[in-house]
């Protein structure tokens, strides 16, 4: 009887080359995603609905009618009062952080149309200096709220700020928290409606300021808010904090914010919002 050996089959030792970044781990339930079906789903995982961080572009282009958004001041910078200087300059990691991102800084502002219903809105972007507010973004959100009230139309500012007011201009920074609440003081007493949404992260003087003196106030799920973080929180007072301390649902069960939307429904609340509340003689 004769006995044939089938011939061993090779196997390449070579390493293929696969490209990176294709897949995310979900910071929620630890899934693997893959990125381009992450991103189709308005990058919130499928599985456990973690909303996962979105630049300031994209959430305008969730939130306003294609074609319709109009920018304003886009090419204002901030400079470098204090000539900060550390491990990297200021004017560093500004550098760094436009070409990162492709803003010139964090928030953009402008006009546009929300299922029809004409909208002044801002977005702070926590991927520039981690969203933090400095000259440039206080003053961008001032003439936001004072061109809402000129304009006669409702205001919604997105913050997702996790940095607070900018260290690298000192007091200059610091001021433009009491500047933006005086400007939306002035658009109250005209009669104009503001609603702020607050995204993972919104904390220190973004919180502390603006982002907490909407007429509405909305967050997303699970999204993590409030001026220090926990850990620090939990340090200085010696304490265990209760469960979910400083999320979006906590929050929410003791009144500090309206509600909480997904990012999937949150164009055709607001709309709706600004329709119910904004009738044809709206700061007339």
């Amino acid at each position: 009887m004769a006995f044939f050996l089938k011939k061993p089959k090779i196997f390449s030792t070579e390493r293929k080359n696969i490209p990176g970044g294709l897949w995310i781990k979900c910071i929620g339930c630890g899934e693997l995603l893959y990125n381009k079906n992450l991103k189709e789903n308005s990058k919130v995982c499928k599985k456990c609905g973690y909303h996962f961080t979105i630049g300031a572009y994209e959430r305008v282009a969730l939130l306003i009618d294609e074609g319709t958004f109009h920018e304003i001041y886009k090419n204002m910078e901030s400079l470098d009062p204090l000539n900060f200087k550390g491990p990297s300059t200021y004017l560093e990691k500004l550098k760094k952080d436009r070409k990162f991102t492709g803003l010139s800084d964090a928030v953009v502002v402008g006009e546009g149309m929300m299922n029809g219903k004409r909208v002044a809105i801002g977005v702070t972007d926590s991927r520039f200096i981690m969203g933090s507010m400095g000259s440039v973004v206080g003053e961008k959100i001032t003439r936001l709220i004072e061109y809402a009230e000129l304009e006669g139309i409702p205001l919604i500012i997105v913050s997702g700020s996790g940095g607070g007011a900018r260290m690298y201009e000192g007091m200059l920074s610091l001021m433009q928290m009491a500047k933006t609440s005086a400007a939306l003081h002035k658009f109250n007493k005209k009669g104009g409606l503001f609603i702020s949404v607050l995204t993972n992260p919104t904390m220190a003087g973004i919180m502390a300021s603006f982002a907490s003196l909407g007429d509405i106030i909305m967050a997303e799920p699970g999204a993590l808010i409030g001026f220090t973080g926990p850990r620090v929180i939990q340090q200085t007072i010696k304490q265990t904090l209760p469960e979910g301390f400083q999320s979006s649902e906590f929050l929410l069960k003791h009144g500090l914010i309206d509600m909480i939307v997904s990012r999937f429904d949150m164009k055709t609340v607001l709309s709706n919002l600004a329709g119910y509340f904004c009738g044809k003689n709206y700061m007339k």
